[in-house]
């Protein structure tokens, strides 16, 4: 059986941590052994989870500036539960774990799971990173243009990068109609309503304000849309200011934070997603297996998972026009609507089901 060790920065709710958690809880374990090496703390709810389900999990506090006692524990980890294959999730966990692989034994593997916007690199990595490379067994990155950053602004060659798009379960989706009913009715929508919504974190990155003003305009002419906003942060008062700022409170709805948010997507009739920058979106792949069409800007591999005019619409990226206009137009169109919605289940059925994910990794594991 070959051991498998996840390097991350911790276990807490978000996309890098769900890919790590689907891919320990779908591999084969009759031919690998996951465990986990957190190098900064709190562990975080997923991490618990694993935990209780029996998965090793370490973690530790990486101190200011480069830890070179961290390059020593993960080094002396590696050696003494003789691990085989080090699944280094992100670049920081990456500097560690090839350092501390160095003269062992143990395969490296670099999983670049998306961009910073503004996305930029330095001559220091520019420099190190093909040195790095030389000692990584495999890189991949979660979509087309993640791969182009890494080659643009890290200098990683082209030919080293893999391609390894993330990938979800879908029986956690599932909910009853008379739970959705439910719903409805809690929050006092009515059922004539057009339903837009999205699921993530109120962050600049996410530019919801963008979103919510461009929904603002379509408001003014389709007065039955309704936008209903699943999430909590930094961003949230500012949001609600701006609610209130454009005068339509009554179309839109602060759920806060849910840990298991299915059932508002299968609420919404059209998921909207207004990313300054995206890898691959956890939430919008979950959108797509809910059956759904989707607006997106054209952020990261955004435009690699929905594709213009067949599951979706795809705008420039910050662009509130163009916004506005995607979602007014399914806002008047139901057909388009029902045929977007139907080609997003198909889509994720085709490319995005958590087998083809897992198969990809297995396969590196196991050479």
């Amino acid at each position: 059986m070959r051991k498998i060790l996840h390097l991350t920065y911790d276990m807490r709710i978000g996309g890098t941590e769900q890919v790590i958690k689907n891919i320990i809880e779908n591999v084969d374990t009759s031919k690998f052994e996951s465990q986990i090496y957190c190098i900064e703390q709190p562990l975080g709810p997923w991490g618990e989870q694993l935990e209780v389900a029996g998965v090793k999990i370490v973690g530790t506090n990486r101190q200011p500036g480069f830890d070179f006692n961290l390059v020593k524990s993960i080094r002396a980890y590696i050696k003494k539960c003789d691990i085989d294959v080090l699944h280094c999730h992100q670049y920081t966990p990456y500097i560690y774990g090839v350092l501390a692989a160095i003269g062992t034994d143990t395969r490296v593997i670099f999983t670049e799971h998306g961009r910073f916007y503004p996305d930029f690199g330095t001559w220091k990595r520019k420099l190190i990173n093909p040195l790095l490379a030389r000692m990584t067994y495999q890189i991949t990155s979660i979509s087309k243009a993640t791969k182009e950053a890494l080659i643009e602004h890290e200098n990683f060659k082209r030919d080293d990068i893999q391609v390894i798009y993330n990938s979800i379960t879908d029986v956690q989706l599932r909910t009853q109609p008379e739970e959705v009913n439910a719903l409805r009715c809690s929050l006092g929508i009515s059922d004539d309503a057009i339903i837009f919504g999205t699921i993530a974190r109120l962050d600049p990155i996410k530019n919801q304000k963008m979103m919510i003003t461009a929904f603002s305009r379509v408001f003014l002419d389709v007065p039955e849309v309704i936008l209903v906003i699943v999430g909590d942060g930094e961003e949230r008062l500012s949001l609600e200011s701006l609610v209130c700022e454009l005068g339509i409170e009554r179309a839109v709805i602060f759920t806060g934070y849910n840990a298991a948010p299915y059932v508002y997507l299968n609420l919404m009739d059209v998921y909207l997603l207004s990313s300054l920058s995206e890898g691959t979106s956890m939430t919008l792949l979950e959108a797509m297996a809910a059956s759904k069409p989707c607006i997106v800007t054209d952020a990261g591999g955004n435009a690699e998972i929905v594709m213009h005019d067949i599951n979706g619409i795809v705008t420039p990226n910050d662009n509130e026009n163009a916004f506005a206009n995607a979602i007014g137009l399914l806002a008047l169109d139901k057909d388009a609507r029902v045929t977007f919605g139907a080609s997003s289940r198909k889509r994720f059925e085709a490319a995005f089901e958590i087998s083809n994910m897992v198969e990809q990794y297995q396969a590196l594991y196991e050479l």
